[in-house]
């Protein structure tokens, strides 16, 4: 490369990088934690307070299967030196059979309380993503990120839109 070229590829790329800079200082950026605002939306409250509702009673449902397993267990150990082997290897196979069932209802249950979460919570979602438009444009944002663990490491506390978005959630559902 001659230094002419050399000289014209540099003052295009501190062209090229100011114009950026400049760009990049007319650019608004905020965060909205969306776990956060759809909990302290009302919504999300009565959401919240019904998936706990159904999730306590299937807890309780569980509780009470597990308690029974663990008496069948109880049961067929202090009766295991007294009962034949074909009656033990059965009672220890229908046993297994029960802890097998229940393992399936537990799992069964916590997809159950997943599907209904994301049930309860898409329309408060959806909702609340009508709210962050009105705040950001109002606000004149760039961009509106979600902030999470993986995605908004850090950002400067001026630029949390949750609580303006929370307001303006509530403001439209009433």
């Amino acid at each position: 490369m001659k230094a002419s070229q050399f000289g014209l590829a540099a003052v295009a790329a501190l062209v090229l990088a100011t114009g950026a800079q400049a760009s990049a200082q007319d650019t608004k950026i905020g965060y909205v934690d969306l776990q956060k605002a759809i909990q302290e939306t009302s919504a999300g409250k009565k959401a919240k307070k019904d998936l706990e509702k159904e999730f306590n009673t299937k807890k309780a449902d569980l509780q009470k299967k597990e308690a029974d397993l663990k008496k069948m267990g109880d049961d067929l150990e202090k009766k295991k030196s007294a009962l034949s082997d074909d009656v033990r290897n059965k009672k220890m196979q229908e046993l297994q059979g029960e802890m097998m069932k229940f393992q399936r209802d537990v799992q069964e249950s916590q997809v159950n309380i997943q599907k209904k979460e994301r049930d309860l919570t898409a329309p408060i979602i959806e909702k609340l993503q009508q709210s962050i438009e009105k705040v950001a444009k109002a606000g004149s944002y760039s961009m509106v990120l979600e902030k999470s663990e993986q995605s908004v490491l850090w950002a400067q506390k001026e630029n949390d839109l949750t609580d303006s978005v929370v307001k303006e959630f509530e403001k439209t559902s009433k």
